[in-house]
C-alpha cells in the first residue's frame, strides 16, 4: 500500500511540475486518472513532506510548495 502511494504521489509531483505548479482538485484527479481515495493519499503524502500546499479560491487549489 506504501508502495502504491509513493507511485501515486511521483504521478500527482509530475502533474504539477509539468503545469507550472498550480492546478485545482478537479484538474490534478483528470490529468492522474487516480480515484477521489488515491488522489487524497497521494496528496496527503506529499503534504507530509511538505512539497505541497493547499489555497482555496472559487475552488480549492494544490501547488508545489
Amino acid at each position: 500500500m506504501e508502495e502504491k502511494i509513493g507511485n501515486n504521489a511521483g504521478s500527482v509531483w509530475t502533474v504539477l511540475n509539468a503545469a507550472g505548479g498550480r492546478k485545482s482538485l478537479k484538474e490534478v484527479k483528470k490529468l492522474t486518472k487516480l480515484t477521489e481515495k488515491d488522489l487524497y493519499a497521494a496528496l496527503g503524502w506529499l503534504a507530509r513532506e511538505k512539497k505541497v500546499v493547499f489555497f482555496e479560491e472559487d475552488e480549492i487549489f494544490v501547488a508545489l510548495s
